[in-house]
């Protein structure tokens, strides 16, 4: 460790301050806040990732990050908050998580992870931020639409067929009954050229 101290001339006297009686630097680290910040959203998620600068590589695995995110016309007061589960300077967040047609605004920063006993560092500061939104789902144009519903309708029709015939299967009230139609359709005719001729002989004999 080190002794600190601070020494100077105040009232035309030189005083000398300790500071830190004992200064260990691995215990008081403040990282610079992460760079490069870029996103990507797609239909089912966000993907933002970042670099880091100026971090000893040895401190670069043991690193642990914050995001913040909000929609973009809020105050970072009501910001939301999550971990990534590694180091890796990358996180996703749901589309779930995400309001359709809203912007939205992120940042991160970083500081040594707590569960690591060698160093102690606080919080950097905030990166700069990135924006993004959801990506919409896209809709199947009405042309499109149109055919599809077309090509479902054909097969669904001769599979109604199918069933009809299937519960519908022929029997001899079947038979009867459409026998009945076919002679009735069939008689018609023959009544009506009766009735015509019957017609005629009488207007011949009034005559």
């Amino acid at each position: 460790g080190y002794r600190v101290s601070l020494q100077g001339n105040f009232f035309g006297r030189n005083h000398k301050y300790v500071t830190f009686p004992v200064y260990n630097p691995r215990k008081h680290i403040k990282l610079d806040p992460p760079l490069n910040l870029q996103s990507n959203a797609t239909t089912s998620k966000c993907q933002i990732w970042w670099s880091v600068w100026n971090v000893p590589w040895y401190l670069v695995e043991i690193l642990q990050y914050e995001l913040q995110y909000k929609e973009y016309s809020m105050s970072w007061e009501i910001a939301l908050n999550k971990t990534p589960s590694s180091s890796l300077p990358q996180i996703e967040i749901e589309a779930t998580e995400l309001r359709n047609g809203i912007a939205y605004v992120a940042r991160v920063r970083c500081k040594v992870s707590e569960n690591e006993n060698s160093y102690h560092s606080q919080w950097s500061e905030w990166s700069q931020t990135t924006v993004f939104q959801r990506a919409d789902v896209p809709k199947l144009p009405e042309k499109i639409l149109n055919t599809t519903m077309q090509l479902l309708f054909i097969p669904l029709s001769f599979g109604t067929l199918i069933y009809l015939f299937w519960n519908c299967k022929p029997s001899s009230s079947c038979f009867l009954t459409l026998g009945q139609k076919v002679s009735s359709a069939l008689t018609f005719p023959r009544q009506l050229l009766s009735f015509s001729h019957s017609t005629v002989c009488t207007m011949g004999i009034s005559r």
